[in-house]
Formats: structure tokens, C-alpha cells, sequence
């Protein structure tokens, strides 16, 4: 049952296995946190921390490439080659650089997602070299 006075608490459940799956949903969650947690109302269009937090000057970019770097460190864990290991962090570091410009850089966050680049780079790998993890996007 309910109780309406008492809010409930949304519970997320990552896997904390090191297989391939696993790895997959943790980088799609992040992924999600950084591009897409949030609707801008009457938009309708999806941001995420890295355009929210990118509004702090310089300490906010730092903050959010980190939380990317996860994600690049994670496909590591995965073997990909470095070639796709540097792309990924060189989309980390073109989203970093841009974003730091004042004004410009926020906007620039809008529209150029770094972390939604290298999931989409994981995910090839992922559904070429372990195609039990593919999921079916709806």
C-alpha cells in the first residue's frame, strides 16, 4: 500500500558485474544522467547534467568530463581497441574545451553531446564483438 503522506523513493539498480552486459547498462545510465535526465518544459528537448552543471564556469566542465572519462574508462574495461578508446576521449576533451567558452560553450552543450558520441561507439563494439548484450531499441 501507498502511504501519500510519505514520497517514494525511485531506486535504480545498476549491475555491478564486470561482464559485458553489465558494463553496457552502466554506460547507457550514464550516458542518460549526462545527455538526457531532464526536459526543458514547453520543449520538450532533453538535457542532462553536462549542459546543467557546464553553466558553472570551468569547475563545471572539469566536473562533468570527468563523469565522461568514466564512461571511456568503462569501454576500456571492455577491450576496445585504443583507436576508439582516443576518439571517444577526444570527444571528451572537444566537448570540454568548447564548453569552457563563456556563453558560447553553454550553448555549444546544447547540441554537441560527447558522451551520447562515445556510447554510440561502445554500443557498435559491443553488438559486433558480444552480441548477447544488444538490446532492441524501441
Amino acid at each position: 500500500m501507498v502511504d501519500p503522506v510519505r514520497p517514494q523513493r525511485m531506486s535504480i539498480s545498476l549491475p555491478t558485474g564486470s561482464d559485458a552486459l553489465s558494463v553496457r547498462k552502466r554506460i547507457e545510465a550514464m550516458e542518460i544522467l549526462l545527455e538526457r535526465s531532464f526536459t526543458i518544459p514547453g520543449v520538450g528537448y532533453k538535457v542532462g547534467l553536462d549542459s546543467i552543471v557546464g553553466l558553472v564556469p570551468v569547475v563545471g566542465d572539469l566536473i562533468t568530463a570527468a563523469m565522461g572519462a568514466y564512461i571511456v574508462w568503462e569501454a576500456r574495461n571492455l577491450d576496445l581497441p585504443r583507436w576508439k578508446l582516443w576518439r571517444m576521449a577526444g570527444n571528451i576533451v572537444f566537448d570540454t574545451a568548447l564548453g569552457a567558452v563563456p556563453v558560447a560553450g553553454d550553448a555549444f552543450d546544447l547540441f554537441f553531446r560527447s558522451n551520447s558520441r562515445n556510447l554510440k561507439i561502445v554500443k557498435k563494439h559491443l553488438d559486433k564483438h558480444h552480441p548477447a548484450t544488444r538490446v532492441i531499441e524501441g
